[in-house]
Order: C-alpha cells, then structure tokens, then sequence
C-alpha cells in the first residue's frame, strides 16, 4: 500500500523512542511507557469451509487488528488479518514485534531511573491483562487487596493504555465500514482495515489541529 511505509511508522532508534515516552510522560503522566498495545475484533460474514476459525469470543466472526499507538492516538504499528478465534496474546506471541522486542532490533533505550528515583528501570509498552507481563510489557496490578500505591499505578497505567482503544474508537466513527459486518473475504478486509488505519494517520500527520477535535 503506497501510504503504509509514510504514514506508519515504528521507530528504530534511541532517540525516537525516548521522544515517544516523553510524550506519554506528559499527556499521561506514565513516565517510560513507549506506546499501548491492544487488539480489535473488526466483523466480518463467515468465510466459507473456515469452521471456527474466525469466530470469536464475543459471538461474531471477525479478523484482528493488533496495534500499537503512541501518546497522540498515531499508529505506530500494526498486525492486520488474525483469526478471530485467536487471542490477542496468541496473536502478539506470534508478531515480528514480539521478536524484535526480545531479540533487542529496535533500539529501545536502555534502562534509567523513573523520575524522583535513582534505581534503572526499563521501558516497556503498555498492556492489559490478555498479555503476560515482560521487562517490555507493563500491565495493571491484579487482585483486589492491593495497596494505595499500586491503585495509583492501576489508576495511570490504565488511563494511558486506553489511548490505544480510543485510538481504535476514533478510527471507527471516522470509517464506519469498520462499525458495519464486512461481507468481503479475509484478505480484502485485511486491506480495507489497512487503509483505515493508513488514512487515519495521515489526517493526524498532515492537519493535526483540525483531528484533535476528535479527541474531545
């Protein structure tokens, strides 16, 4: 897709990456976190001779768009096409992004002190709980007896994890081919919902002013 390579971009170095945490930093008040990971379930008719395979938890058939976003609702990655019987951890288990988070490729900062601290700690995206949590992920204290302070750490990492599903929100009320049940074959959607998210950044790129009204 001609847009895909301008418009979605994942930083590969150092000093992006820090601007990225920066940013969540200062919308969220979630220092080191370097984007928000989730899935979305986009429906779609059943395919035919495909069993189970693309229906999904919630009842409908579907293929997933697993995203990452940064702080300003951007795409900054995105795996288009997983079945909709998959969970958002299998998906992710299986990405190129798992594997170049884990094999250190795309230069990700090393650790340092969170602010007020002098003890490294690394970045790492943001998740909720369909994902296991990693040096890299960070997700929200489970349990229900927990501490003031770890509320206060639900409290931030939530709020700033939810950009991605407001992201994802945003995106549909813009295209609503993606409210509808697309009666096209998996591979057409793939390409529809890829150029949803391509026109998506692009706006935000090219006349952010005007697309943070969305925001509101």
């Amino acid at each position: 897709m001609e847009l895909n390579n301008e418009v979605i971009v994942c930083p590969v170095d150092r000093g992006t990456w820090e601007e990225v945490a920066e940013e969540f930093l200062m919308r969220w008040n979630v220092p080191h976190a370097y984007g928000a990971l989730d899935g979305k379930r986009v429906a779609i008719r059943k395919p035919p001779k495909t069993g189970a395979m693309y229906h999904n938890y919630k009842g409908f058939f579907s293929v997933v768009l697993m995203a990452v976003v940064d702080a300003d609702y951007k795409f900054m990655w995105i795996d288009v096409g997983g079945f909709g019987s998959q969970s958002d951890a299998q998906i992710y288990n299986q990405s190129e992004l798992k594997e170049c988070l884990e094999d250190g490729f795309i230069g990700l900062p090393p650790p340092s002190p969170l602010p007020n601290d002098v003890q490294d700690f690394p970045y790492f995206l943001l998740g909720d709980d369909a994902f296991g949590l990693r040096t890299y992920l960070m997700k929200p204290y489970s349990g229900h007896q927990l501490t003031r302070e770890e509320m206060i750490a639900n409290y931030r990492i939530s709020r700033a994890r939810r950009v991605v599903e407001n992201a994802f929100g945003i995106m549909a009320q813009r295209w609503r081919v993606l409210l509808s049940t697309m009666q096209q074959m998996p591979v057409t959607v793939q390409t529809i919902v890829e150029a949803c998210v391509c026109l998506d950044n692009f706006i935000r790129l090219r006349n952010p002013a005007r697309d943070e009204m969305s925001t509101w």
